[in-house]
């Protein structure tokens, strides 16, 4: 089975696949100064915990925006699966070295992160092309890909909880809350107002984003929301047309089946 792992700024996201099959996700904080002994030590704390077999795993793909912590799941996924009889080397880690299959332009393809590369290529293979992905995380990422299939670009803003983190930390009286979306948008408290300002200026903006992409595009597309945040947005929002938390491990997981057929 292939372990399929997303480290992101703020959380680090699993898929365990039996073939195209996902048969356990988890979710763990980021934490950027782990060894590899410690990411093994939770690795099977979380298969235990799914009640999957420790040996379960004979192959992994990594996805990481976290350099420190990229060539220490490097060293854990080689402990975990032993000899790997795909990637002599151990793991699939993906970079702008990996045939993806995904057209980018040339000045794009090294500066674009692996989360945005994988993103991109499940929703290619689910949704078609055209199609736009707004992976909503520590920051908010829109990937573009046109009607021939090619990679574009995109947009990078700050996301949801950065916002509210730095909020929080220039206003002194403002207090932390719970970021849910209110019934209304005009607030009668602090906190509601708060929430608001938070929750439906993004939503507002990743629609105002969207709707000036496809100005630029000249034709529509469908959206696909993904990240630990979508849920916060994706009903609200009037262009967002499909929700797929998945849409990172699954990227990494056709991708890591492309590198399998070329062996």
């Amino acid at each position: 089975m292939l372990l399929a792992v997303d480290i992101g700024n703020t959380q680090t996201v699993f898929g365990l696949y039996d073939d195209e099959r996902l048969v356990m996700h988890s979710r763990i904080a980021t934490t950027a100064s782990d060894t590899s002994d410690e990411l093994l030590i939770k690795l099977r704390g979380l298969f235990e915990l799914h009640g999957v077999a420790p040996d379960a795993a004979d192959d992994v793909a990594i996805a990481s925006v976290v350099p420190p912590l990229t060539e220490q799941w490097r060293n854990a996924g080689k402990r975990l699966c032993g000899s790997n009889p795909l990637f002599g080397t151990g793991p699939l880690v993906l970079n702008h070295t990996v045939e993806t299959g995904l057209v980018i332009p040339p000045h794009l393809s090294r500066e674009l992160g692996a989360d945005r590369i994988a993103d991109a290529v499940a929703a290619i293979h689910l949704y078609g092309a055209p199609v736009v992905v707004v992976d909503f995380g520590t920051a908010t990422n829109i990937e573009v890909v046109d009607k021939n299939g090619a990679f574009v670009g995109g947009i990078i803003a700050p996301g949801l909880m950065t916002s509210a983190e730095a909020l929080f930390s220039a206003a002194a009286r403002l207090s932390k809350i719970d970021i849910e979306i209110p019934e209304k948008v005009i607030g009668t408290s602090t906190a509601g107002a708060v929430q608001s300002g938070l929750t439906y200026g993004e939503i507002d903006r990743t629609d105002g984003l969207i709707t000036r992409v496809f100005a630029e595009l000249g034709y529509s597309a469908p959206v696909v929301a993904t990240g630990g945040l979508s849920r916060h947005i994706v009903s609200l929002s009037r262009t967002v047309t499909h929700r797929n938390d998945d849409l990172t491990l699954e990227g990494l997981r056709l991708i890591h089946a492309r590198q399998r057929c070329r062996t």
